[in-house]
């Protein structure tokens, strides 16, 4: 980093010196000496598995929850904060939550009142917030901010699991309208630098999401679909972001996804992999339909 781009960063912190939840990489100079992965993991669905809902059987919900509360060792050193880009938020550009306290944003309808107490209080990060902007700024990709916007389910749910104490400073980044593929690539490569600052990148969605087909009818398509991601995550990252660019030539594709919004967080992911090769995490099953989770690096 530049010394004109630390002093900038330096002034924002003592702008914001007031606020709580400022992270850890907004009051020291050095980077990470450990490189973070990023990860690609499924959500599940609603309030799931804080409430009891009526989809999927035991065994499939327990294996994903399991497998989501793992995710926190997926770094080798705790985090200095998380970047979630959830399914759930789409804006104009690429927009940040600035919430120094954000609330929670129950983005669901028609689940039981307990649906609606679920908390996760993790602590916003305007510092983090100021420097995805600023790295989106210099690749050129213009941003917003948003100084109200709560966590949605696409980053409470995973995250309550994986980081239930929640003390680690999160901050949500949206999609992009149009759901560019490659423009979310070039989102994630912009963002890239946040590993070595001790920033844990989460891209949430669903490897498989056609609501109105969301059943044991579908395993097929769900299975085609999923075997073809599976292979391109594991690729070489020219080929790999090739495909993902070229996603709707894939088998069953517009099948599996008919709105693209649950797959674009890979893209992001994708693209702040850089060299790091896909590894599958997790390979399970929602009502039957296949699902999977993926880490780089």
């Amino acid at each position: 980093m530049s010394d004109e781009g630390l002093t900038r960063r330096q002034a924002i912190a003592a702008g914001l010196a007031g606020a709580a939840g400022l992270s850890a990489c907004a009051k020291e100079k050095n980077v990470s000496q450990e490189r973070m992965p990023v990860v690609f993991l499924p959500h599940g669905g609603g309030p799931w598995p804080f409430v009891d809902t009526p989809f999927g059987e035991k065994a499939e919900l327990d294996a994903l929850a399991t497998h989501l509360r793992e995710v926190r060792s997926v770094p080798a050193t705790t985090p200095k904060a998380l970047l979630v880009i959830s399914a759930h938020w789409e804006e104009r550009v690429p927009t940040v939550m600035t919430h120094a306290n954000p609330p929670m944003f129950y983005d669901y309808y028609g689940f039981p009142p307990a649906s609606y107490e679920i908390k996760w209080p993790a602590p916003g990060d305007p510092v983090l917030a100021a420097r995805v902007q600023e790295l989106l700024g210099n690749a050129g990709i213009e941003s917003a901010q948003d100084a109200s916007r709560g966590f949605d389910h696409g980053t409470f749910v995973p995250l309550k699991l994986a980081y239930p104490e929640a003390t680690i400073p999160a901050v949500q980044l949206s999609l992009q309208q149009g759901l560019d593929p490659a423009g979310h690539l070039a989102i994630g490569r912009a963002l890239a630098p946040l590993r070595d600052e001790g920033v844990f990148i989460v891209g949430s969605g669903m490897t498989y999401h056609n609501l109105r087909a969301f059943s044991p009818r579908a395993q097929p398509v769900s299975e085609t679909f999923d075997a073809w991601l599976r292979e391109t995550a594991a690729l070489e990252p020219a080929e790999r972001d090739r495909r993902l660019i070229e996603w709707t030539g894939a088998p069953a594709a517009r099948q599996a996804h008919p709105r693209e919004e649950h797959l674009l967080p890979l893209m992001v992911i994708a693209g702040a992999a850089g060299a790091d090769r896909g590894q599958i995490a997790y390979r399970g099953t929602l009502l039957k339909l296949a699902l999977s989770s993926y880490r780089f690096g």
